[in-house]
């Protein structure tokens, strides 16, 4: 251990020739990594290029273009944009993140994940748009409000007050959740040509693909695979596609896209449209933390012992995220931002740093964007899907059932799904974290440790304003929102 304190990266590095095994060699250089805050982190000198880093960014690339596609998408129904107003924004956003990518996961805080996009936000977004919001007006106090919590290390306080229990719990949620969800709209969209077999296929031949490479451990090669292999059985039986995206690059103007006859057609928002989004980013921020402990407890799970410095740091991907956020929303962009899940899941079963991955994420996000075509095959529902599944959710149940094998954790893992059935993750993860730490669930020996600030001021304030926003604008089942002005929406 003290030889990895004297020496560099560029010293301790060894060829991969010189390990038994690629895993060992992997494992290896996690273990040696020196990432440095705030300073520059060099290629080569700092960290390595591996043909395993090709894997996590690609998938995070597909899956940037689909979820800001459909944000964007989200927005333009409501407010009767065209078409072409998400294609071209999409195109913009893969462009503003490349660059964000490179400054921060890739140079100079290659602690913090990617800031990708916050997938359970989008549903909330109809919302947003009945009740007078603004885009810019929104994205601007998540970024406010995601980098008061990160400068305070409140992100990495919530982290220490879940328990695995706890945690476990929302993974196996979350990941259970995904892959019905992509299993049901796979099966949608070839129902639509009258071809339903296809998804049945598809499905099946991915699941085998995946217990052999489970068999074969190279689990990390999922994503390319079993893209590959859907969109080829898809197209053989007779699935359309055709390439549809030509080359080009989208207006790089913010006075284009915040312009009232161009771009969002909205201009800037006023003080009113701060006050009605207010409660929805309260909302988002809070959302962030339990989307972030997955990512890092997924990590901690995959990665050896000895690899706390490459791991992902939680406040520092909120202040990265936080930075992005305000910088996309007043170039125009229609991303609201989050840890990057179709990155970092990937990149832990590759036993794969941040950083390196980060670089080639942002080469092929600027690819994608110019080129168009990438766009096209990356959310063809087939490969859409697998990539998915195969990448983010069922590695998100393999964790899950984890971090609840050992210990008094099921009580809580049970509680965490239950509530969050009854509301959302954010509502099951507070709930739960509060029963737990006051022990009367999950490890008493662990509530007694906590002290009165851990085990009850803490938790009890975060879900009582956590009920109070979401009962505000109508998210809890059954009861009214507390708002008049989001009653009818």
């Amino acid at each position: 251990m003290s030889e990895i304190q004297e020496k560099s990266y560029a010293e301790l590095h060894k060829p991969s020739s010189s390990f038994d095994s690629r895993d060992a060699y992997l494992e290896h250089e996690l273990q040696i990594m020196q990432p440095k805050r705030w300073r520059i982190n060099l290629p080569f000198r700092d960290y390595r290029f591996e043909f395993e880093d090709t894997i996590p960014a690609m998938a995070g690339t597909i899956g940037k273009v689909v979820m800001v596609g459909a944000v964007a998408a989200a927005f333009a129904g409501p407010l009767g944009l065209p078409e072409s107003f998400v294609l071209e924004n999409v195109r913009y956003e893969l462009l503003i993140v490349s660059l964000f990518i490179l400054l921060l996961s890739g140079f100079f805080l290659p602690s913090a994940n990617l800031p990708g996009t916050h997938g359970p936000l989008i549903p909330l977004i109809p919302l947003v748009v009945a009740a007078g919001g603004h885009p810019l007006a929104f994205g601007l106090l998540i970024g406010i409000f995601g980098f008061l919590l990160g400068i305070t290390k409140g992100g990495s306080l919530m982290a220490r007050l879940t328990s695995n229990g706890v945690c476990g719990g929302l993974l196996l949620y979350l990941g259970f959740i995904g892959t019905t969800g992509q299993v049901k709209k796979l099966f949608e969209w070839a129902e639509g040509f009258n071809m339903p077999h296809i998804a049945f296929i598809v499905i099946l031949g991915t699941i085998l693909l995946y217990a052999l490479l489970e068999h074969w451990r190279k689990r990390w090669l999922a994503v390319p695979l079993g893209c590959l292999l859907a969109g080829v059985t898809a197209y053989i039986l007779g699935a359309p596609f055709a390439f549809k995206t030509a080359p080009g690059l989208p207006p790089m103007s913010p006075a284009y896209w915040w312009g009232e006859n161009s771009g969002w057609m909205l201009g800037l928002p006023t003080l009113d449209s701060f006050l009605v989004v207010f409660p929805f980013a309260v909302l988002a921020v809070a959302m962030w933390s339990p989307d972030f402990l997955g990512h890092q407890m997924f990590q901690k799970i995959s990665y050896p012992e000895r690899t706390e410095k490459v791991q992902m740091n939680i406040d520092d991907t909120m202040l990265g995220c936080s930075a992005r956020q305000v910088a996309g929303s007043i170039l125009g962009g229609a991303n609201f931002t989050s840890s990057w899940g179709t990155y970092i899941v990937p990149a832990s079963i590759a036993k794969r740093p941040i950083p390196a991955g980060a670089v080639l994420t942002a080469l092929f996000c600027i690819i994608a964007g110019v080129w168009g075509y990438p766009m096209d095959l990356a959310i063809w529902q087939p490969v859409l899907s697998v990539a998915l599944v195969v990448g983010v959710y069922v590695p998100l149940l393999e964790a899950g059932m984890e971090m609840t094998r050992k210990g008094k954790t099921t009580q809580s893992a049970a509680i965490v799904v239950f509530s969050s059935a009854l509301v959302n993750p954010v509502f099951g993860w507070s709930l739960t974290m509060l029963l737990d730490n006051l022990g009367l669930i999950g490890c008493k020996e662990r509530s007694s440790e906590l002290g009165t600030m851990g085990r009850v001021v803490v938790p009890a304030i975060g879900f009582i304003i956590l009920c109070a926003v979401m009962g505000a604008v109508g998210m809890l089942p059954g009861i009214p929102a507390l708002l008049p002005q989001f009653r009818n929406l």
